[in-house]
């Protein structure tokens, strides 16, 4: 068993990194964005990715630092106080919450918009069921979900762009800055898998310089990938399309092509719902973390014949239930966005706390000082612009 725990080598860890980011977002996220960014959509596009790439030098950083599952929980009661790890797990929970209700109203919005909350909860229920058998997607299934994701993706571009599009409305004229931060808040979250690959230490072969280079390709591969969709839209838009809440859906449905709505539809299930699964059992196994160490209720440190924690999954699943049931794509990214950003907050503050305590270099510390202040304006942003608008 040992053995086999460190035979991911690079390849495998940016499958698992691109996997991790290319879910959710790039089938939803773009219809809320716009609406608040307009045509500085891929400005605001750019610098969620910056503040997504600052964010996970510190987290990389802390965990060499720390290697211990609990993420930022685990790193602020380690350099900061139990205060600031507790503030982070809740924020985790929360946040992640909201990402899981957001991928299960994606899928609603792509099978049957109509009654988009209902197979939002049906969604809910049966990610976690599959959960509690505690199966785990491996590189394969990931591998697996990439291609259907990246062949939709590719599909409806070369449809689009194939028609004679060539117009792209990007400009700066008319947006407000709080307009691209808020923006920036809601495509952040489409990044934010991008963690996953900094918990890797004890399944690839070498990873103190595996893991770095995984997520600077991974990074480089799904910004490329955002982009051009993020051009796609703008196209769309600027051609009269106009973006429901799913929005490649509409897109694909104006190129009148055979089977690329249904091809759409397929991409946005698969990528949302492995997202789904994925963030319940992440959000299981933070609180059962928490109940462990008396930092939630020590009810929740429970686990069943499968090794799953399945009071705290059960506790996830509820958590997401409660946004779906809120409703609005729009306002559970928001959420998302807002307590995502203060988790990471808190990851930059542990890494200048090190670098106060001579463990971490000035080059670190800058880019975590630059990254916490990208953090708080986003985060301003966010709430003082998407909340009210996004829907």
């Amino acid at each position: 068993m040992t053995e086999l725990r460190r035979v991911l080598q690079l390849p495998g860890a940016v499958v698992v990194g691109v996997g991790a980011m290319l879910g959710t977002g790039v089938f939803a996220v773009w219809t809320p964005a716009f609406r608040i960014a307009g045509s500085a959509l891929l400005f605001a596009l750019l610098l969620a990715a910056a503040v997504a790439a600052l964010n996970a030098t510190s987290t990389a950083s802390l965990a060499r630092a720390v290697p211990r599952a609990g993420g930022v929980y685990a790193y602020g009661k380690a350099f900061i106080g139990r205060g600031a790890g507790v503030a982070a797990g809740y924020a985790f929970v929360i946040g992640k919450s909201a990402s899981a209700g957001a991928a299960a109203l994606t899928i609603g919005a792509y099978l049957w918009p109509e009654q988009q909350r209902i197979v939002g909860l049906i969604a809910v229920a049966l990610a976690l069921a599959w959960d509690l058998r505690g199966i785990v997607r491996s590189v394969r299934v990931t591998v697996l979900l990439i291609t259907v994701v990246v062949v939709a993706i590719v599909a409806l571009s070369v449809a689009w762009w194939g028609a004679g599009v060539t117009r792209v409305g990007v400009a700066l004229e008319g947006a407000t800055p709080w307009g691209i931060l808020g923006a920036a808040g809601l495509l952040f979250v489409a990044f934010a898998g991008y963690a996953r690959i900094t918990v890797l230490g004890e399944e690839v072969a070498h990873p103190t310089r595996t893991i770095p280079r995984a997520m600077a390709l991974s990074f480089g591969i799904v910004i490329v990938v955002y982009v051009v969709v993020g051009m796609l839209v703008l196209s769309a838009v600027d051609s009269g399309v106009k973006l429901s809440t799913a929005p490649l859906e509409s897109v694909a449905a104006a190129t009148n092509a055979t089977g690329l709505v249904a091809l759409v539809r397929l991409g946005a299930v698969f990528a949302a719902g492995a997202v789904l699964l994925s963030l319940i059992a992440g959000i299981g196994r933070t609180l059962f973390a928490m109940g462990r160490d008396g930092d939630a209720p020590g009810a929740l440190n429970a686990i069943n014949d499968r090794h799953v924690p399945w009071r705290a999954e059960v506790v996830a699943a509820a958590l997401t239930l409660g946004v779906v049931a809120m409703g609005g794509i729009g306002l559970a990214l928001a959420l998302s966005a807002a307590t995502i950003l203060t988790y990471y907050g808190i990851a930059h503050v542990c890494v200048l706390a090190r670098w106060r305590g001579g463990d971490a270099s000035g080059r670190l510390a800058l880019a975590a000082a630059v990254g916490l202040m990208g953090c708080i304006a986003v985060v301003v942003g966010v709430g003082s612009v998407a909340f009210s608008t996004v829907g």
